[in-house]
């Protein structure tokens, strides 16, 4: 019952000295406390939370930075390997047109010498077989005026029949 009679003047709208300085106190106590163990740390984690997200967000400008340079630099390494590539493929185109005309100019070449060499042979022939044929018609024509002194003829029929016969009598080669 007495806490009954002490609450019967109890009212919340008109608290009592001692009520506001014990409910100040407790709260300056747990308020204190609080910021030592829970306040801070957490002040401490949401600053750290706040460097890394910073951190972090520095860390993908800058890789988005690099990467915009790296795309560049490709870029201009793609276009110097598609200029050495032309390059090198009129180059190819060049050395190929020279060693088709030097060889279309050795085989022209060649061809000369060649038709010259057969021109030079077919002469050289030619007159071997016009001094083979030359000296064929000599032996030919001593051999009859051979056969021909050794017989007399007196009469011009006789010489004629005989030159005939002597004629169809040589073999020619």
């Amino acid at each position: 019952m007495l806490e009954f009679i002490l609450l019967a003047d109890f009212s919340v709208i008109k608290p009592d000295l001692g009520l506001v300085v014990w409910t100040t106190l407790i709260f300056l106590v747990t308020y204190f406390f609080l910021g030592r163990m829970a306040f801070r740390p957490i002040q401490n984690a949401l600053k750290d939370r706040e460097d890394y997200i910073q951190d972090s967000l520095d860390e993908a400008k800058k890789t988005k930075e690099e990467m915009a340079n790296m795309k560049a630099e490709n870029e201009k390494i793609l276009a110097q390997a598609r200029e050495e590539r032309t390059a090198i493929l009129k180059e190819a185109k060049e050395a190929k047109e020279k060693m088709i005309a030097e060889a279309k100019e050795q085989a022209r070449e060649e061809a000369q010498k060649i038709a010259n060499t057969a021109k030079t042979e077919i002469a050289n022939q030619k007159m071997a077989a016009m001094v083979d044929l030359k000296n064929q018609s000599g032996l030919l024509a001593l051999q009859i005026a051979e056969k021909i002194m050794k017989k007399d003829l007196t009469a011009s029929g006789a010489h004629e029949s005989f030159v005939a016969d002597l004629v169809n009598e040589t073999k020619l080669n």
